[in-house]
């Protein structure tokens, strides 16, 4: 995009003015690769020059507002649409319902959906892909369920991304055992499953104990499916999808003992794996940080060395910093880390930061605290998150609970180094967490839950802000003093669980002057 923002400049230049076309493509490159602020500036601009919007880029700047939650704006849109005779398609109503679903508005969405059939229009099978994608992250077994009957009365067949959507919201529930059931399902159907697909059940794993959170949606499902879906209902016959749903509605599924489902769950991921390799899937880096985040969730160090072996048969270099780390391995792995890193470094900051963000979880969950952070000075300093630290503040909302960790201990050690040259510190120390705005009670984020319990351990002297639940403050005296005491050190200073006798031992303390604030 940066290339095509540089030649969209030139244009001018060499007489030729953007058009409505060249404005359309650059919005729709902005939108697909994430950069919406963008993408909006391009309509204003678009609208300055006095370029009318078609269609197309009508359709594309709803879908922005309503992925970015911001749905008054995204029905001005359908509006002004209609009101330049320009009338609602399938794909404005798409991108709706979408978006309305990620925010959880369940009752705008079968608005929605009704008002799209008094318009006449005919859902289609991304309609159909996205309702039952919604409802079934949702909790709402029973609607999915309602939604994937009517697809299939109209004759609709599902298609690699129709399972794919599927199969990622029951992952995002947890439901290993219900997702690796459907992939083999859809493999039956003679459809190839891809790498996103088997991404999704492994990451799935070691999340199933959030199933519990749904408890009241389930129940409700259950009544209205023993209610009113009997079990002869014809079209239902040897259909695997409805058998999955009409289980996970009547809360047969996912509510099993912990470490039942646990050892279920690592059978089927197990199995996953070799599904990949028969099937000849190539991995991709999402792969390798879903594989290190569920390491970071296995009961024991035996399974996370099961799943890392499997890791070593998709790539050996991967499996070698992982695994080296892990086991305590110092400068040789260390050289090899970097190595990675330079080709992590490539990718988008998105897949990168998951991949420090698995890579640290993982070694954190196994007590190589200095070795994650090793891995999470080492993002600093490559800008994997950016505005991380300043003097004043550290800002982790873009980390994991194990990264996070990790920074704290190391931007609390940096801050003491300022104080022991005999600088003052800024008035008001702020760490920043974010506000846990897709938890269930607002202000009780699992991040915000892990930095507070992280802080209180060590008796580090924040409080939350009372105007901002995301955020501990504190004065930059009473962190000074804290800093001060004889047995502050000693808890701030990280150690490994396991370190390799063969190898020199790193510094104790991180050298954190050659980072930048």
């Amino acid at each position: 995009m940066d290339v095509a923002f540089d030649i969209m400049a030139e244009m001018p230049a060499k007489n030729i003015l953007p058009n409505e076309v060249t404005y359309s493509t650059m919005i729709r490159g902005c939108a697909k690769s994430g950069r919406l602020d963008r993408a909006l500036n391009l309509f204003n601009e678009m609208k300055f020059a006095g370029i009318k919007l078609d269609r197309v880029s009508y359709n594309t700047l709803l879908a922005i507002y309503a992925s970015l939650g911001r749905f008054d704006e995204a029905l001005a849109v359908g509006k002004e649409m209609e009101s330049i005779g320009i009338k609602k398609d399938v794909v404005t109503y798409n991108a709706l319902l979408d978006g309305f679903g990620k925010q959880g508005m369940y009752d705008k969405v079968k608005e929605l959906f009704a008002e799209m059939k008094k318009e006449h229009l005919s859902p289609n099978l991304l309609t159909y892909s996205t309702l039952i994608s919604v409802y079934s992250k949702g909790g709402l077994y029973k609607e999915a369920m309602e939604v994937y009957r009517e697809f299939k009365r109209h004759g609709l067949k599902a298609d690699v991304v129709f399972y794919s959507k599927l199969i990622d919201a029951l992952c995002k529930k947890g439901l290993v055992e219900s997702s690796a059931f459907l992939l083999d399902e859809m493999m039956m159907e003679g459809i190839q499953p891809n790498v996103v697909t088997y991404n999704s059940i492994i990451n799935a794993f070691g999340v199933s104990e959030n199933v519990d959170l749904l408890e009241s949606q389930i129940e409700s499902s259950k009544k209205m499916v023993i209610q009113q879906i009997p079990d002869s209902e014809v079209e239902d016959k040897e259909d695997k999808i409805i058998e999955v749903f009409k289980q996970l509605a009547c809360g047969k599924s996912g509510h099993e003992k912990r470490d039942q489902r646990g050892r279920k769950d690592f059978r089927c991921v197990l199995g996953v794996f070799r599904k990949m390799h028969e099937m000849e899937i190539k991995p991709n880096v999402v792969t390798f940080s879903a594989i290190l985040n569920a390491c970071s969730r296995c009961n024991s160090f035996e399974e996370a060395s099961l799943l890392l072996e499997e890791l070593r048969l998709f790539d050996n270099q991967v499996y070698g910093v992982a695994h080296g780390l892990l086991m305590g391995y110092n400068e040789n792995t260390w050289s090899q880390a970097l190595l990675l890193f330079d080709e992590v470094k490539r990718m988008d900051s998105s897949t990168a930061s998951a991949f420090y963000n698995a890579l640290t979880d993982m070694l954190w969950h196994f007590g190589q605290k200095r070795g994650a952070q090793l891995v999470v000075l080492e993002g600093k300093r490559r800008e994997v998150w950016e505005n991380t630290w300043s003097e004043s503040c550290l800002d982790l909302h873009l980390m994991s609970s194990g990264a996070a960790r990790a920074m704290v201990h190391a931007w609390l050690l940096n801050i003491r180094s300022i104080v022991y040259e005999g600088h003052e510190l800024p008035k008001l120390l702020s760490i920043l967490t974010g506000w846990g705005k897709h938890s269930k009670v607002v202000g009780d984020g699992a991040l915000k839950r892990t930095v507070e319990a992280l802080l209180l351990s060590i008796g580090a002297p924040f409080r939350v802000a009372k105007c901002n639940i995301g955020r501990f403050i504190s004065t930059g005296a009473v962190v000074a003093a804290w800093l001060r005491e004889s047995g502050t050190l000693n808890v701030l200073v990280l150690q490994d669980a396991r370190t390799h006798s063969g190898s020199r031992r790193f510094d104790l303390v991180p050298n954190l002057q050659q980072l930048p604030l």
